[in-house]
């Protein structure tokens, strides 16, 4: 017990010495043009993968169809290779989409290769004003950086924002 008080009491003594700042990431990310376009580029590809996957399924739907109508008329050699036509679409329905949505998949490499750019100018933004106004350390308000309480004098959201030209 005496250890934990000690340790913290040293911690809050380094802590005390340094100046500390905050910023919301996420309403400076929604406030930059080029976050607002990556997202919806990011949406557009979305829906146009969902919708290649939708019309895959539907095709599998539609053969599933087609061999319960067609099925009393069917010789056993017909059956097997219409189920596995079947299979087959549905395979390929599978693959696509974990292609498209699965980790690490297109739509995660898409949103990286779209937002890196953006997240590294804001980093590099609140780098910049934490220097500038000589903050050692910067939280982030809205990335689970938990401030109960700051000082608007320590929230350093608007100097990055002027920093990075948005009004």
């Amino acid at each position: 017990m005496i250890r934990v008080l000690v340790t913290s009491a040293f911690w809050l003594g380094i802590l005390s010495a340094q100046k500390v700042g905050f910023v919301d990431s996420q309403a400076l990310l929604e406030r930059m043009p080029e976050y607002k376009a990556a997202e919806q580029e990011i949406e557009r590809l979305t829906q146009q993968w969902q919708k290649e996957i939708d019309d895959l399924y539907a095709r599998v739907e539609q053969l599933f169809q087609q061999y319960r109508e067609q099925e009393p008329l069917m010789s056993p050699e017909m059956k097997r290779r219409k189920q596995e036509e079947i299979e087959s679409e549905e395979r390929k329905a599978r693959e696509l989409q974990r292609k498209r949505f699965g980790p690490n998949g297109d739509l995660f490499k898409q949103r990286e290769e779209k937002m890196k750019p953006v997240l590294d100018r804001l980093q590099q933004a609140i780098q910049a004003t934490a220097q500038e106004k000589k903050f050692a350390i910067v939280l982030d308000r809205s990335a689970g950086g938990v401030v109960l309480y700051g000082e608007t004098g320590y929230d350093l959201t608007e100097a990055v924002a002027a920093r990075l030209g948005l009004r």
